[in-house]
């Protein structure tokens, strides 16, 4: 039987400025070879990561949390230049003097410092091994003509925690790229339209990729029970479906 989980296995309460100060932000903890995975769940395409004493933020936005009240990042991780990914001011205050921002071209080109990769690049960076993946549109596009997320300029990414590999899409489709990633543990794929995916083309994706987790993220308004009905009958895959609209 499908397990579809709507509760986190731990909260982490995070307490910031006035206007975040009665939120919750989930958490989730996954047990890897090299001791606890915590992964918190901002909302959005917002997520951090803790392992083995250190922080990565995935796309911060100031939207959605004070940054100055959370931990500060050891790595930071940004998928694409759009301005729900890459908030300038929440960079800032997650960064410390030693933090590593990784990122696309199109963000060093707007004058943010760190570590481009591109497409199909691989890098360790403080003992983290990162994979940049291709995140692109293939149907979706603007009036013009033009993709929302052109091929070449936006990275998804497949992190390794221990044992577990991690992919978070960043905004893409069902590419051919991304459905041939082997041996992840746990993706987050996005499902929004017009932007990004279909609940069919996420449950397209996830039985080509098989990840043992799967969570639903960047959702909007998209009806989560859609995907989970399309997945129900592959007991491989456990949906889990967190505040990530």
């Amino acid at each position: 039987m499908l397990k579809v989980l709507f509760c986190s296995c731990a909260m982490i309460l995070t307490l910031a400025s006035p206007a975040f100060a009665q939120e919750a932000f989930e958490k989730d903890v996954i047990k890897t070879s090299q001791g606890d995975l915590g992964i918190t769940f901002i909302g959005h395409a917002t997520l951090m990561f803790s392992f083995g004493g250190m922080t990565i933020h995935v796309d911060p936005w100031g939207k959605l949390a004070d940054y100055a009240k959370l931990p500060k990042a050891d790595i930071v991780l940004i998928t694409h230049d759009h301005f729900d990914h890459l908030d300038r001011d929440a960079l800032k205050k997650t960064s410390k003097g030693t933090t590593t921002v990784v990122m696309t071209e199109s963000c060093a080109k707007q004058g943010v410092k760190g570590v481009v990769m591109k497409n199909g690049d691989l890098k360790t960076i403080a003992g983290i091994r990162i994979e940049a993946v291709p995140a692109y549109n293939i149907v979706n596009k603007r009036p013009d003509g033009r993709p929302f997320h052109p091929k070449r300029t936006g990275n998804g990414y497949v992190i390794t925690f221990g044992d577990k590999r991690v992919y978070v899409a960043g905004d893409t489709e069902n590419t051919p790229e991304m459905k041939k990633l082997p041996a992840i543990d746990i993706a987050f794929l996005p499902m929004n339209l017009p932007y990004t995916m279909t609940p069919e083309m996420v449950a397209d994706a996830a039985l080509a990729m098989k990840p043992k987790i799967l969570y639903p993220y960047h959702f909007g308004e998209t009806d989560t029970a859609k995907l989970v009905e399309l997945l129900k009958g592959n007991p491989a895959i456990e949906v889990r479906v967190r505040p990530m609209s």
